[in-house]
């Protein structure tokens, strides 16, 4: 398998929607395992979508810490309640944001497989799989951002949030 860049905010290709996945061949499998690959070798990683990578397909994985979680046209079904905690972006590595998303979510995904799957989750694997699927439709954490700056975890230092916006729109 093999790791692949990851696009920085900037690359339009992060603003567009991305196409569903129409059959589970080699290709998919292969993309999959790339971008587990990649998601393992970031640092401060949760997630990875296949946008990330300039693939504008409906694919996306996950770890927050219980394993590893592959989306497959993943649609949120539901979604209650509401957290705010800080959020970042291996595609704008090490800034971090406040952001409000639902606590729970119930997501309907294809496995590897084919086999169509309901997915549950709470708090911060929540967080997680609406991060991901944002990106799936071109949205980006920092469109949920309430506070004007963020701010990179280790240096402290401070971004507008509109210049970055600004930025990600062309």
């Amino acid at each position: 398998m093999a790791e692949k860049t990851i696009l920085p905010f900037g690359d339009p290709i992060l603003r567009k929607i991305a196409r569903p996945v129409d059959g589970l061949g080699p290709r998919v499998l292969k993309l999959l395992d790339d971008m587990r690959d990649t998601l393992y070798a970031a640092e401060g990683r949760a997630g990875l979508a296949a946008p990330q990578i300039g693939i504008l397909r409906r694919v996306a994985v996950l770890d927050c810490g219980d394993g590893l979680i592959e989306l497959i046209n993943p649609e949120i079904l539901e979604a209650s309640g509401e957290q705010t905690g800080a959020e970042a972006c291996l595609s704008y590595p090490g800034y971090r944001g406040l952001v409000t998303r639902a606590y729970a979510v119930k997501v309907r995904t294809l496995t590897r497989a084919g086999e169509t799957v309901v997915l549950e989750a709470e708090g911060y694997p929540a967080v997680c799989m609406q991060h991901e699927i944002d990106h799936l439709n071109g949205v980006l954490f920092i469109d949920h951002v309430r506070e004007p700056l963020l701010v990179h975890e280790t240096t402290g230092h401070r971004v507008r949030v509109l210049d970055v916006q600004r930025l990600t729109r062309g």
